[in-house]
């Protein structure tokens, strides 16, 4: 039952208790800390164009998927 009773004690003082500082890098607080310098960069950049264009000739379509003369089909 002691035992207990020392744990809650434990653990309703330790949320009394304020969290450690942790820090990676530069502070963000610090005037002096080195910035990088950004770059625009479009949204669209590197994007295919997939705008409707013109349907080719059903002739031409056909010779493109043909099989070559003198090939088995």
């Amino acid at each position: 039952m002691k035992f207990i009773f020392l744990m809650a004690t434990a653990v309703v003082l330790s949320s009394c208790a304020e969290f450690p500082a942790i820090q990676v890098g530069a502070d963000p607080a610090d005037p002096r800390a080195p910035v990088r310098l950004s770059r625009y960069t479009p949204v669209t950049a590197g994007t295919a164009d997939y705008r409707p264009v013109e349907p080719k000739s059903w002739i031409q379509q056909n010779e493109r998927v043909a099989p070559r003369n003198g090939s088995k089909p």
